[in-house]
């Protein structure tokens, strides 16, 4: 079922995302769906907690730009635990209650991860510069 969201959305939205590529080996911009919720997130992955707590402190200081131009529902946080029980920093929109194991609410989460992903892209191309330096 996995593979056949990720093909199908792959096909009705054919954009090369940025994802792994933001030229940041800290930083990734990622999609996730599971059977609780889909969300779309960057993430600050340095397993040194100096260098992610400097990352987010510089995501928090574009934090109005990014809530008021961009993602009005974004979540900060800056010690999200993965399943796997690493920490990372995450900054998210999520939808609730979907399921990648129901195909219903699979044309409702397509629409979702494109438009905030494609928000997100926006935000982190207008910012990338300061990001970095």
């Amino acid at each position: 079922m996995r593979q056949q969201f990720w093909t199908s959305f792959g096909k009705e939205y054919p954009h090369k995302w940025l994802l792994y590529n933001t030229k940041m080996k800290e930083i990734q911009l990622k999609f996730t769906f599971n059977r609780k919720f889909a969300q779309v997130s960057l993430d600050i992955i340095d397993d040194d907690e100096m260098i992610r707590a400097y990352y987010f402190e510089k995501m928090q200081s574009l934090q109005n730009i990014l809530k008021e131009e961009y993602l009005p529902e974004i979540i900060f946080e800056e010690n999200y635990e993965l399943p796997e029980g690493k920490i990372i920093g995450r900054i998210y929109t999520q939808l609730n209650n979907v399921s990648i194991h129901d195909p219903k609410t699979w044309p409702q989460v397509k629409q979702f991860l494109s438009g905030q992903m494609m928000r997100l892209e926006e935000f982190f191309k207008d910012f990338s510069d300061y990001i970095k330096n």
